[in-house]
C-alpha cells in the first residue's frame, strides 16, 4: 500500500503526525488518520491563504502586487521609519521589505497598534535587498485588504475561498484590534488543507485566478544563504517556499505540510505535532511522492 512505509516511519521515528492526505489526478484520494481529525492550527501555513487574498483582490482592481505600501495606508507616513516609503507590497509577500522588526502571532503584542510598530521600526536593509522571514509582512497584507475591501481578512476570503472549498466558519485567531493575525493561527482539519493544495495543483480552478497560481512559484527570491536547513534554501515566492524536484509547499510550524507535485500532478497534505518537522518533510517527499512515479 502507498502509505505502508510511511506509517511505518511515523510510528518508528516518533513524527508526530496527526493525519495524511495523498491526492493524484485520475486516482481516488488516499488518507490515513494517526488521531482524531479535529481542526489544528496550521501556522505558517497562513502564510498562502493570505498570499491567495492579495492575488484575488489584484484580480478584482483593488491593488497592484508593486503598489506602495503606504499609497493604501497614506495616514502612517508620519510614523514611517525612513525608507519604508520604497516598501511595496510585493516586498511584504515575500519577506523582503528590509524592516528590521520581527514578528510571530505567537508572540504577545504590546504595542497599541502592531502596523504601526512595524512601520515605525528601522530599516535593516534596503527593500528587496535580501529575504527576511518574520509574520509582520503578512499581517501588514491582511490591513490592506481590510483597507481597500472593507472586510477584514478572514470575511473577504469566506465567500471568496472559504465558502467554495465547503472550509466552513474557520476560525482564524486575531490581534487585539480584531484583524487577523495572516501569518498564523488559521484552524483547519487535515482534509480542509487537502482542498486548499488541491485547488493550488489545478491552477485555481475559477477560483482563485490560474496566472496568480502560476505567479505563486515563478516570482522567487533567492533564499540560497539561510541558516534554517536545505528544505529552506530553494527559493521563497509569493506566500509559497520551493522545494526539490519542482515541487513547491506550505509549510507551518510542527509539521504542517502540503506538498505539490505538478509533475505527477499530485499533492500531499500533513496535519502534525512533530519535533522532528525536517525528518517529517524528508518522509514525506522519499516515502511517498518520490514513490508516485
Amino acid at each position: 500500500m502507498l502509505l505502508d512505509d510511511f506509517i511505518a516511519a511515523d510510528r518508528s521515528r516518533g513524527l508526530g503526525t496527526y493525519g495524511i492526505h495523498v491526492h493524484r489526478a485520475g486516482r481516488p484520494d488516499v488518507t490515513h488518520r494517526f488521531r482524531s481529525d479535529d481542526r489544528v492550527n496550521l501556522y505558517s501555513v497562513a502564510k498562502t491563504f493570505t498570499a491567495v487574498a492579495v492575488g484575488l483582490a489584484e484580480a478584482e482592481g483593488r491593488l497592484g502586487l508593486d503598489d506602495l505600501f503606504l499609497d493604501h495606508v497614506p495616514g502612517l507616513r508620519g510614523v514611517a521609519a525612513a525608507g519604508f516609503e520604497h516598501v511595496t507590497l510585493r516586498h511584504l509577500l515575500t519577506m523582503t521589505s528590509g524592516s528590521s522588526h520581527t514578528w510571530f502571532a505567537h508572540l504577545r503584542i504590546d504595542a497599541p497598534d502592531l502596523l504601526h510598530e512595524f512601520v515605525a521600526a528601522p530599516l535593516a536593509f534596503a527593500p528587496g535587498e535580501r529575504f527576511a522571514y518574520t509574520g509582520s509582512g503578512p499581517y501588514a497584507l491582511g490591513r490592506v485588504i481590510a483597507q481597500v475591501t472593507g472586510a477584514d481578512l478572514r470575511a473577504y476570503l469566506v465567500p471568496r475561498l472559504f465558502a467554495p472549498l465547503d472550509l466552513h466558519n474557520p476560525a482564524w485567531h486575531s490581534c487585539p484590534l480584531g484583524f487577523p493575525f495572516a501569518e498564523s493561527e488559521l484552524f483547519l482539519r487535515t482534509g480542509e488543507l487537502a482542498r486548499f493544495a488541491r485547488l493550488l495543483l489545478q491552477e485555481g480552478r475559477d477560483i482563485v485566478p490560474a496566472e496568480w497560481v502560476r505567479r505563486m512559484t515563478a516570482e522567487v527570491v533567492d533564499t540560497s544563504d539561510t541558516t534554517h536547513g536545505k528544505q529552506f534554501s530553494y527559493g521563497y515566492g509569493l506566500g509559497v517556499w520551493l522545494d526539490r524536484a519542482g515541487r513547491y509547499r506550505m509549510d507551518g510550524h510542527y509539521g504542517q505540510y502540503a506538498v505539490i507535485d505538478p509533475a505527477q500532478r499530485a499533492a500531499v497534505t500533513v496535519t502534525a505535532h512533530s519535533e522532528r518537522d525536517d525528518e517529517l518533510l524528508d518522509a514525506i517527499h522519499e516515502l511517498v511522492l518520490d514513490r508516485l512515479s
